[in-house]
């Protein structure tokens, strides 16, 4: 058995973006630049977790782990458990659970929050990079993340809070990415409790585990990978993938 574990939670039925999975950049459906990413990290074995059909056939398709899973799951996370629970038997000790819609992600940046995972160091690893404008801080789709001082490549540093608008505190703030990595007993206890107050006010799981005193350590990265949740960042995402490639 593999220690680590990415689970890569996706489904059609995004409101601001139905079907955003399969949109293409580069010819390739985004769930599958994700899914390519998080092989090239070559950090354990590499799932997809979804309850579409059309998903799954396509990630089985390219050669890949597809899972059908349940389609009541009220988040990401509890898609993430039902694989490490039913598929890994709740074997795997480091877990990912990576988002299907940041298609430049960089393998490197999973690698090294994988690797600091193993030190032992807190419960959920998460990352976060440079907010490059005041746009992107105001934007409430763009996911902030609060810690106390300035970050620098490689560190890692506790979470204080996570925020969807601009925030007036004296921390420092920065654009948080979305992946989360938990250890096997953090996995456990969280999809143990019941969703908070603030996790369902701001639409941000992690807050569930903030309020439930779980430790959540930030890890500083160059590179900027793009949530796409609207169409006005799929333009966005191809536009700079294209370039790249």
């Amino acid at each position: 058995m593999n220690k680590t574990a990415i689970i890569i939670p996706s489904r059609l039925d995004a409101q601001r973006l139905p079907n955003k999975p399969l949109k293409l950049i580069n010819n390739k459906e985004m769930i599958l630049h994700v899914y390519e990413a998080a092989m090239r990290s070559n950090s354990g074995e590499v799932f997809v977790a979804s309850p579409d059909e059309k998903i799954v056939d396509l990630v089985k398709k390219f050669g890949g782990k597809g899972i059908l899973t349940k389609d009541n799951h009220e988040t990401g996370t509890d898609r993430v458990f039902e694989v490490f629970k039913e598929t890994l038997n709740s074997e795997a000790e480091i877990i990912i659970n990576l988002q299907g819609d940041m298609p430049n992600i960089d393998p490197q940046d999973i690698k090294g929050l994988i690797k600091y995972m193993t030190l032992g160091k807190c419960e959920i690893g998460t990352l976060a990079s440079e907010i490059n404008s005041e746009t992107e801080l105001k934007d409430h789709n763009v996911v902030k993340v609060v810690v106390e001082k300035k970050m620098s490549p490689g560190i890692f540093t506790k979470a204080l809070d996570f925020v969807r608008s601009k925030t007036n505190q004296e921390h420092q703030v920065y654009h948080h990415v979305g992946i989360y990595a938990f250890t096997n007993k953090a996995l456990l206890r969280y999809v143990s409790l019941k969703r908070s107050k603030l996790e369902l006010e701001r639409r941000l799981e992690q807050l569930r585990a903030m309020e439930n005193k779980m430790s959540i350590h930030v890890g500083y990265i160059n590179s900027s990978p793009l949530s796409v949740d609207t169409e006005k960042d799929l333009i966005k995402i191809k536009k700079l993938m294209e370039k790249n490639e």
